[in-house]
């Protein structure tokens, strides 16, 4: 793996996303491709019945096919060593996993836990809707902040988990700034702080 070049990391991991409105550096999967997403899409009222990463340009053909070449990877065994040297290589202090899709298994799961601890350096976030996550936090490095994501709008944390986050209608009840700033996180970071229990999005 030490002789790895960048262009091979590149192509065997299927490409970055990097979210204009966000720092650091994201890896998006098919949103259609959702677990539990993609039931909560058909729910009224749900967080994923007005899903972002299913209108705009995550439906341009050529992001729908970059996406779908990253799902593929993730089976690779070279996907982990190659992940951990782009995000190396970026020498970004935030990676944000997932600002489409979500995390298909535990194997997937597994392979991103071990892309975190290869890359110390950066601080990892992923938001979550699969449940069954909450059985390997025990697992999880430090530098991986996992937060569950309410299925529901205006539904209040989950408190049995130590990390996540919400949408409200109400703004009063709003943490995120984003919206405030042009819809960016400018010097926020609280989604990718382990010390800030809950995140509320004001709804989109």
């Amino acid at each position: 793996m030490g002789d790895m070049k960048t262009n091979e990391a590149l192509k065997i991991v299927g490409g970055l996303s990097k979210p204009s409105k966000m720092p650091g550096w994201a890896y998006g999967l098919p949103a259609a491709e959702c677990k539990t997403g993609s039931k909560l899409v058909k729910v009224p009222g749900s967080v994923c019945s007005g899903c972002y990463a299913l209108k705009g340009c995550y439906v341009f053909p050529v992001v729908q096919a970059a996406q779908y070449r990253r799902l593929e990877a993730i089976r690779s065994p070279l996907w982990v060593g190659a992940m951990a040297l782009l995000i190396n290589s970026k020498k970004s202090k935030e990676f944000r996993w997932h600002d489409s899709g979500d995390v298909q298994d535990e194997e997937h799961l597994l392979k991103i836990f071990a892309v975190a601890k290869l890359t110390p350096g950066t601080s990892h976030w992923m938001p979550t809707r699969e449940a069954w996550v909450k059985h390997f936090l025990p697992e999880c490095p430090k530098n991986l902040v996992i937060r569950f994501s309410g299925q529901m709008i205006d539904q209040p944390a989950i408190a049995s988990w130590p990390n996540t986050s919400t949408v409200s209608t109400d703004p009063s009840k709003r943490t995120c700034p984003a919206p405030d700033q042009n819809n960016e996180c400018k010097d926020c970071r609280a989604c990718w702080n382990p010390e800030v229990k809950n995140i509320c999005y004001g709804k989109h």
